[in-house]
């Protein structure tokens, strides 16, 4: 018998890139070998082990010190006991080992001599400087955007100065009436827009006739974008190169401050019993609300622009303590409970089925700072108010109270405090029910809460 050679073991193939494709009877997918990163370049490689070795701090007190919450814009980069790095919850490859099996090389060293020499061969950039290039005609418009206009003389002979001066303005907002009655406009008065109001009327009024909705247009280099809200027409007129939809965001919050003042059932019952009603007697007063908001887009401001607020930059166990302490001391017809520091949110309280819309968040804090009524209130405000995101149809009623910081502990006061830093310095407590009988029974809660803070003060300092 012959005997024949031994087999040599078969080898292995390497699978195919074609075992990969999906073939027409629709075989699966086999599963990946290399487990999905979220590290977006090398130099920003980093384990799991080392983040969470460099995040854990020495423990610190969890006791809260309202003398230790600093209420302005913190300096301190560091928020020891309470931050941590959001990397250190994110499950990163290592450099050198499985970084070898998905590029097919090793990276041994981050900062090597070539990247060095890559480094110097591109100068420094300012990408600020780079993506909005300095343009002093602009500069010169803006410095003098948010001037008032002087008043239109009667015998009309400052007229052409006053236009002159209105159309260098880099943007506007016109509220008009379907009817064509004016409203509110940011820059100059009746007499001196009510040509300008014409025209836009009789645009508006032409679509709506062939049954179409104007939304915009552009003429001369300016975009005009309009918003119809029933009875009312708002108009933003932009050369700052805005979206259309940021400028009909814009709108959106003008018309929401009407209606916080209004409600939509009794301003659709005014122009139901007359078409050409005057709106601007009901809203009088509100033309500050209007104007400030109208300020914060021209000027870019993050919170009106995003149509959301700046929380209070505040350690983890301090913000703690707070909400606990407004749920401890809560009213029973409490709807929403605020505080607010620096101009900041610091706590919310809130039903769980309910929460506040940024737009109401917008029109509070605008009355809070803006409204020259509150300004006069002195420490203790009763305030009607229509928050529309929540309900359009009703009012619901603020107790606002501001308070004082003395030796680290709260303080009532019958005067709004004056600083010289302005909101910078205030602290608020919002109190927000739909009783309207209820100013002592929010007044109340507000007293226990000042109560509950001596005394977790006072603990501290005890266990100190």
């Amino acid at each position: 018998m012959r005997r024949g050679r031994p087999r040599r073991p078969r080898r292995r193939r390497a699978a195919s890139t074609d075992s990969f494709r999906f073939s027409a009877k629709g075989s699966p997918r086999p599963s990946l070998q290399s487990k999905a990163t979220t590290a977006l370049s090398i130099p920003d490689v980093q384990t799991y082990s080392d983040s969470l070795r460099d995040a854990v701090s020495s423990p610190t007190s969890r006791q809260f010190s309202f003398s230790s919450a600093r209420f302005g814009p913190s300096t301190n980069g560091s928020d020891t006991g309470d931050a941590m790095s959001v990397r250190s919850y994110v499950p990163t490859l290592e450099a050198g080992t499985d970084v070898e099996d998905i590029l097919g090389e090793v990276i041994a060293e981050q900062d090597s001599s070539t990247w060095k020499a890559l480094g110097r061969d591109f100068p420094h950039i300012d990408a600020e400087a780079a993506l909005f290039p300095d343009d002093p005609a602009f500069r010169a418009a803006f410095d003098h955007e948010f001037d008032e206009l002087e008043e239109f003389k009667t015998d009309g002979s400052n007229e052409e100065a006053l236009m002159c001066q209105w159309r260098a303005k880099l943007k506007h907002y016109l509220i008009l009436s379907s009817a064509g009655k004016p409203i509110y406009s940011r820059h100059g008065d009746d007499q001196l827009i009510a040509n300008s109001i014409g025209v836009v009327q009789t645009i508006i009024s032409f679509y709506q006739d062939a049954d179409n909705v104007l939304k915009g247009f552009t003429a001369g280099g300016v975009r005009f974008v309009v918003l119809s809200k029933g009875p009312l027409n708002l108009v933003a007129i932009s050369k700052l190169g805005e979206s259309d939809g940021q400028l009909r965001t814009q709108l959106e919050s003008l018309y929401m401050q009407i209606l916080s003042t209004l409600t939509l059932p009794s301003m659709e019952r005014m122009f139901r019993a007359r078409a050409s009603t005057d709106l601007r007697r009901p809203l009088q007063g509100t033309e500050t609300l209007l104007s400030a908001l109208a300020d914060g887009f021209t000027r870019g401001s993050p919170s009106t622009l995003l149509s959301a607020l700046e929380c209070l930059r505040l350690r983890k166990s301090h913000r703690k303590v707070i909400d606990s302490t407004l749920l401890k001391t809560r009213s029973p017809n409490l709807l929403y409970g605020l505080v607010v520091a620096a101009g900041r949110l610091v706590s919310v309280v809130r039903p769980k089925k309910h929460s506040l819309h940024p737009g109401d968040l917008q029109l509070i804090f605008n009355m809070l700072f803006e409204a020259g009524s509150v300004k006069a209130g002195g420490g203790e405000n009763w305030i009607p108010l229509c928050l529309p995101g929540f309900n359009n149809t009703g009012y619901l009623y603020m107790y606002v109270s501001f308070l004082n910081v003395n030796d680290g502990h709260l303080e009532t006061t019958d005067e709004r405090p004056s600083t010289s830093s302005g909101q910078e310095d205030e602290i608020a407590i919002i109190l927000i029910s739909a009783n309207k009988e209820g100013f002592f029974e929010l007044r109340t809660m507000r007293d226990e809460l000042v109560e509950v803070s001596h005394l977790l003060v006072d603990d501290e300092t005890l266990q100190d």
